[in-house]
């Protein structure tokens, strides 16, 4: 199960296709779905959590709580809406595809990808790509 919340004033266009689409991403990489919920936070809730949580000292546009056991992906995934606002403008994209960059990051960090060298960011990178071309948008 996938759910959606929200501790700020946002609203996600779309659950639905939203979550079958995680779905599909957990399924390519061989994994399933036990829990996963996103919450969306103003940039103050999250850097506070990040300060609290992993003693780290700076903004950033997801934390991820991972409550995985083998291929069954579980968490629970804070965004910092504000973040992804500033992170679209940053990189010349719509806020929709970068909230999508963001939430599909948080799953792959579930699926035991990481970014913490430079290969492993690059892969990141492309596995990220890779997974928002398999987003449809309904019209």
């Amino acid at each position: 199960m996938i759910e959606f919340a929200a501790q700020t004033d946002f609203e996600l266009t779309q659950p639905d296709l939203h979550s079958e689409w995680l779905s599909e991403v957990a399924h390519s990489e061989g994994c399933s779905v036990v829990g996963l919920q996103y919450v969306f936070v103003t940039d103050e809730e999250l850097y506070e959590m990040n300060v609290k949580y992993l003693n780290h000292n700076t903004l950033t546009d997801i934390i991820t709580f991972d409550y995985t056991e083998n291929e069954a992906l579980s968490g629970d995934l804070f965004i910092s809406i504000d973040r992804v606002r500033e992170n679209a403008d940053t990189f010349a994209v719509s806020f929709d595809v970068e909230l999508r960059r963001v939430m599909v990051h948080g799953l792959l960090h579930l699926a035991g990808y990481g970014d913490k060298t430079p290969e492993d960011e690059a892969l990141m990178r492309q596995k990220e790509d890779e997974k928002l071309k398999m987003f449809h948008v309904e019209q």
